[in-house]
């Protein structure tokens, strides 16, 4: 198998050393107009996230993405605010969110808007813990919640032993 990797977007595999550029956006292109408030609090959540441990961060469309598996929270950085998206396992109640929405059977969305360094402390930083470590949990979850599978069923039976087909005649 030749070395390379697959892209995160469009899925095209792309050889080692070649140049790939099928979004031109970068997290540079997306924070450098940034004020300098903005661009401090940008430095510090993507110091934090990255401190979480291993993981992909990316720029895609109009946000920073930051993914283990998938996309545990990701940054929309606006004029007047940089917009997190955090996936948690629950719904947060905090002033600080402005928004939660399910986004699937295990995880809501939290928007929180950040306008300041001092902000990304506690317990943004801590939900933003818990969303890297979501994955973790989810999986080994999965796992355990899987269906038993059922007794296959005997096609053109019914109870009683007798065909579904009107027009057969019952065996004697």
């Amino acid at each position: 198998m030749a070395a390379g990797h697959e892209c995160y977007h469009c899925k095209q595999w792309i050889d080692a050393g070649v140049e790939h550029d099928c979004w031109t956006t970068t997290e540079q292109a997306l924070t450098k107009d940034l004020s300098e408030d903005l661009r401090d609090a940008w430095e510090r959540v993507r110091e934090t996230a990255a401190d979480l441990g291993e993981q992909r961060i990316y720029a895609s469309h109009h946000s920073i993405m930051f993914a283990r598996k998938a996309c545990y929270f990701f940054v929309r950085p606006k004029r007047t605010k940089l917009e997190l998206c955090i996936f948690v396992g629950r719904t947060i109640k905090s002033p600080l969110v402005r928004k939660s929405v399910a986004t699937s059977r295990t995880k809501v969305a939290h928007l929180v808007n950040i306008v300041h360094r001092d902000q990304v402390e506690a317990p943004l930083t801590d939900w933003m813990a818990e969303a890297y470590g979501l994955q973790d949990a989810t999986t080994t979850g999965a796992s355990r919640k899987r269906k038993k599978k059922s007794a296959p069923r005997v096609k053109g039976r019914s109870s009683g032993g007798q065909s579904r087909n009107p027009r057969s005649r019952p065996s004697r």
